[in-house]
């Protein structure tokens, strides 16, 4: 018998978000258990472990259906949550082991009933794609290059490679239709996770609207990713939609799947140098289920 809690993290006005199931207690659980909640769910699955290690507070697992993932940021989120609730967190600040790299949350208890997450996202690394890669995406989304904005497409990473794709409206980005086998073969040529495209939502408040179609995760749509939204933070700043500082970009996304979910980044510079993000949002808790496994 395995205790899950299920969260939906990234919600907007008490709504939408990503569904995660988290298991705070994994240790007993086998990798191939892991999966088989995931897979019993539908959804990306966080899985807390103790941590070996001194200077780490716990070890996080992440699965999809069909396979393991290296970092999962709603799911870091959601689990970081269901522990502070349950009175599990060592304190504020909180070290995690992930198999993309350590990464650091920053709880807030002022509502005992609903703490405040952020996670540490190290600072993105954006490239822009070749001609040849770029006709291949918007061959794979059924796009031309005059459904996009006057900006290249490019490959951004802050745990995961992700692609962003610059389209020229919300309501043009919410009529699209994907292929996920076509979106495999695609992220598999290009070296990415994911399809990223996205449009912008109000330029002065730095909202923005996206989509995220994954390479191979065993479901064609997230309502809401943060790695993706961390990664496409990078890419405003670079690509000169956002003004170089730390105030809150919102990321829209799930709108086309009747989820629409609101995920917050807030990049930290030294100086101008960029050096970092804090990723949030707001999380709701769903009944808690027991699975036998």
């Amino acid at each position: 018998m395995t205790d899950v809690e299920l969260v939906n993290v990234f919600t907007h006005l008490g709504q939408g978000g990503n569904p995660c199931p988290v298991v705070v207690d994994a240790l007993k659980l086998s990798a191939a258990e892991m999966q088989s909640v995931a897979q019993q769910f539908g959804h990306e699955s966080g899985f807390v472990l103790p941590s070996p290690r001194l200077d780490a507070d716990y070890v996080f697992r992440f699965w999809v259906p069909r396979h393991e993932m290296e970092m999962c940021g709603h799911a870091t989120i959601g689990a970081l949550w269901a522990l502070a609730i349950k009175g599990r967190l060592p304190g504020k600040q909180v070290r995690i082991e992930t198999r993309s790299g350590t990464v650091t949350g920053y709880v807030d208890h002022a509502d005992s009933a609903d703490p405040s997450v952020e996670i540490s996202q190290p600072v993105g690394k954006v490239v822009d794609l070749s001609r040849a890669d770029e006709e291949d995406v918007l061959s794979t989304l059924k796009l031309s290059r005059r459904d996009l904005l006057d900006l290249p497409i490019q490959n951004a990473v802050t745990s995961r490679v992700k692609t962003l794709i610059p389209v020229k409206g919300v309501r043009e980005l919410n009529a699209m239709v994907p292929n996920p086998s076509a979106i495999e073969a695609c992220c598999e040529r290009i070296g990415s996770t994911g399809l990223y495209p996205y449009a912008i939502d109000h330029q002065g408040e730095r909202r923005f609207e996206a989509r995220q179609f994954p390479k191979s995760s065993g479901y064609p749509e997230d309502a809401a990713t943060g790695i993706a939204a961390a990664a496409l933070s990078f890419g405003l700043l670079k690509n000169e939609l956002i003004e170089p500082n730390s105030a809150r970009i919102t990321i829209m996304q799930g709108r086309a799947m009747g989820a629409l979910s609101e995920i917050r980044v807030r990049l930290g510079f030294a100086g101008e140098r960029p050096v970092g993000c804090l990723l949030g949002g707001s999380i709701t808790r769903a009944e808690p289920r027991v699975l036998r496994l």
